[in-house]
C-alpha cells in the first residue's frame, strides 16, 4: 500500500507536469496534494513496517516529537489544501466567465503557499508544549506512530493545557476548513441544480466529484480522531481509525482522481498512445 501510494501520487504529478491540457489551478492544487500525500505516508509507514516486522520497535524522544510534528503539520496542510480546492471549484462552477481572471497563477500560487505555511505553523504550539512534558512511568507507546494522544497518556504531569490547545486547534483547522468546504459545495450544488441542461449538470459535477469523495473520507475519519475534548479515550479505536486516515485514504486518492475524472483519464490515454 505504501508503494502504491508513492507510485500513484508520483504518477499524478508527472502526468500533470507533462500534459499541457492539465496545466490549470485545479491540477496545480492536485499536484500539491499528491506531493503532500507522498511525504505524509513516508513519515508514518516505513517506521510502522519496522514495528510490525520487529526490526525497529524503539524511537528516540526527539525522533518521536519530530514524527508527531510532521504528521500533524502535513495533516493540517491537507485540510487547508482541500478547502482551497473546494474554493477553486466554487469559482469555476459558480463564476465560469470570471474564473480565469480571478484564479490566475498568482492567486493559486499564493493559496498553495499559504496552505503549507499555515499547516506547519499552527502545529508549533502543541509541539513546543509537548516537548516540555515530564515522563516518569512506562515508555511504551500504545500506537504505531507518535501522536498527541500517546504523549498525553504517558506523561505524569498535568496535560490540561495541551489538551485544550489541541482541541482549539482542531476546531480552528478541521471544522474551519470543513465549513469553507461545505459552504463552497452548497453553492456548487445549488448552481448545478439551476442549470437547464442535464449534460451541463453532469459535466459540472464531474469536475468536483473526485474532490468531494476525498473530502468525505478524509474529514469523516479525522473529525472522529481529533475534535474531542479529551485525548484519554480508547487508543484501540483510535488506532483503527488512524489506519483509515493515514494509510487507506492516501492510497485511494490517486485512484479516485484518475477513475472519476475524465480529463485525467484522457490525458493518460494520450500519454500512453504517444509512447
Amino acid at each position: 500500500m505504501y508503494l502504491l501510494t508513492v507510485l500513484g501520487n508520483m504518477s499524478i504529478i508527472i502526468l500533470v507536469i507533462t500534459q499541457r491540457r492539465l496545466h490549470s489551478p485545479m491540477y496545480f492544487f492536485l499536484c500539491n496534494l499528491s506531493f503532500l500525500e507522498i511525504w505524509y505516508t513516508t513519515v508514518i509507514i516505513p517506521k510502522t513496517l519496522g514495528i510490525i516486522m520487529g526490526s525497529s520497535r524503539s524511537i528516540s524522544l526527539a525522533g518521536c516529537n519530530l514524527q508527531m510534528y510532521l504528521v500533524f503539520a502535513f495533516g493540517c496542510t491537507e485540510y487547508f489544501l482541500l478547502a482551497v480546492m473546494a474554493y477553486d471549484r466554487y469559482l469555476a462552477i459558480c463564476f465560469p466567465l470570471h474564473y480565469s481572471t480571478i484564479m490566475d497563477s498568482s492567486l493559486s500560487g499564493k493559496l498553495a503557499v499559504a496552505s503549507w505555511l499555515c499547516g506547519f505553523l499552527v502545529i508549533c504550539i502543541p509541539a513546543i508544549m509537548i516537548s516540555r512534558l515530564s515522563f516518569c512511568g512506562t515508555n511504551v507507546i500504545n500506537h504505531f506512530l507518535c501522536n498527541i494522544d500517546s504523549w498525553i497518556i504517558l506523561s505524569c504531569t498535568d496535560t490540561y493545557a495541551i489538551e485544550l490547545a489541541a482541541f482549539i486547534i482542531s476546531i480552528f483547522v478541521i471544522l474551519g476548513s470543513c465549513f469553507i468546504t461545505l459552504l463552497s459545495y452548497i453553492y456548487i450544488i445549488s448552481t448545478i441544480l439551476q442549470m437547464a441542461s442535464a449534460k451541463g449538470q453532469q459535466k459540472a459535477f464531474s469536475t468536483c466529484s473526485s474532490h468531494l469523495a476525498v473530502v468525505v473520507i478524509w474529514y469523516g475519519s479525522t473529525i472522529f480522531l481529533f475534535v474531542k475534548p479529551s485525548k484519554r479515550t480508547s487508543l484501540e479505536i483510535t488506532k483503527v481509525v488512524t489506519i483509515l486516515n493515514t494509510i487507506v485514504t492516501p492510497v485511494l486518492n490517486p485512484f479516485i482522481y484518475t477513475l472519476r475524472n475524465k480529463e485525467v483519464k484522457e490525458a493518460v490515454k494520450n500519454l500512453l498512445h504517444r509512447e
